[in-house]
């Protein structure tokens, strides 16, 4: 089977995330490794969460991707997002590029470098939440104590000739507003608003991201770099500013009782990415300081967190990607998130490193080039190799 058909197979059996459900695609990926001779272990979370395991003791190298995917209706999409097609040069389907391509590559690359006569020294993991926080996966694999710190390796969708090392931090609240309620007709002479508390704040958090955080001398070079790619990425000017400076999205409000109360309550769910040169402390701090009357959950808090550029882990990667495509490969620090932040918490080295069309992730028509798929396996035949010697 060649990367395309197994991409195409992961993609063909549903594991979106809600509900997560990942014991078909865990136990399809179990049978792949059996088939192999590498022994496997399914651990559960519970409610059909499945996530996979297969170390040696002495694992030196570490393996990972998510099998979960996130939700895909099947209107505006011009393929069924679950058919996994592969035409034109493409796999098409949720999950294609994130990141079903990129497991099947690295299974894939095992498989040859089996087939070599080399006995890789590496090991897997696939877990079932990483679209959701991942409680229910690498933070459960990690308070299991089911992996110990090594280098590692996340098949994340990545550019080309970008492995990420690092990513901004991320904080998500939950803050609940109270108000005095009245006549509306009084308002707002009269009563408070609680839907007016949340605007002031969302206006204050739009001030707080006009301002460019300053960025250590010894991160300039990498995040500068990382803005011209991020520009690229999306054919768009002037988003260099999303990696110094504070991104938030008001991505839930819900509040008031009827349009002739003033608002007794308001509920805002906020997701905050925070830059290098911030804390999620500090952030929370002012949010408190504008709101002090509201109620805040914190419900997730991480820091911006860094692979060392010369770490080996960023060396083994950047010479295997210059080997491939002939070109110099330029390490990169990211917007978004993965399973990385857990795992350097943990003390593991890590980069992501994946093929997959950016600009469809979490998209309609999500797809990946075969010629990604083909390249990234070589890349992780590379890698997995020099850690095999």
């Amino acid at each position: 089977m060649d990367v395309a058909s197994l991409c195409s197979t992961l993609v063909q059996i549903r594991s979106e995330n809600p509900p997560g459900k990942t014991r078909d695609i865990i136990e399809y990926i179990r049978g792949f490794l059996d088939s192999l001779g590498l022994r496997s272990s399914a651990v559960s979370a519970g409610g059909g969460r499945c996530n996979l395991v297969a170390v040696e003791p002495d694992c030196r190298f570490l393996l990972c991707g998510h099998v979960d995917v996130v939700p895909a209706l099947k209107a505006g999409w011009t393929h069924d997002p679950f058919s996994g097609e592969v035409a034109e040069g493409y796999v098409r389907g949720r999950g294609s590029t994130d990141m079903k391509g990129g497991c099947a590559a690295m299974l894939c690359a095992y498989r040859d470098l089996l087939n070599q006569g080399i006995e890789p020294k590496a090991g897997f993991a696939f877990v079932c939440d990483e679209e959701t926080g991942g409680e229910h996966g690498m933070r459960h694999l990690l308070a299991k104590n089911t992996l110990s710190p090594c280098d590692a390796l996340i098949a994340e969708p990545t550019p080309p000739l970008s492995p990420c090392i690092g990513q901004k931090g991320m904080c998500r609240l939950e803050v609940t507003f109270s108000g005095v309620p009245g006549h509306s007709s009084l308002y707002p002479a009269m009563g408070v608003s609680a839907i007016m508390e949340a605007y002031s704040l969302l206006r204050h958090l739009n001030e707080i991201h006009n301002i460019d955080v300053p960025v250590d001398e010894s991160l300039k070079e990498v995040i500068s770099t990382s803005s011209r790619v991020l520009e690229e990425i999306f054919g768009r000017e002037g988003l260099g500013d999303v990696l110094t400076r504070v991104m938030f999205n008001p991505g839930r409000i819900e509040g008031g009782e009827k349009a002739n109360i003033v608002a007794q309550r308001c509920r805002l769910e906020l997701d905050l990415r925070v830059p290098w040169g911030c804390t999620t402390g500090r952030l929370i701090r002012l949010i408190r300081d504008r709101a002090p009357n509201a109620k805040m959950n914190v419900m997730n808090a991480f820091e911006p967190n860094l692979t060392l550029p010369d770490a080996r882990i960023t060396a083994v990667v950047c010479r295997e990607i210059a080997r491939v495509y002939g070109s110099p490969a330029v390490p990169i620090v990211q917007w978004a998130a993965s399973d990385a932040r857990y795992l350097r918490s943990a003390g593991f080295d890590v980069v992501d490193y994946g093929p997959g069309e950016i600009t469809t992730l979490h998209g309609i028509d999500e797809r990946v080039s075969i010629e990604n798929l083909e390249k990234a396996v070589d890349v992780y035949r590379g890698v997995i190799r020099t850690y095999s010697r």
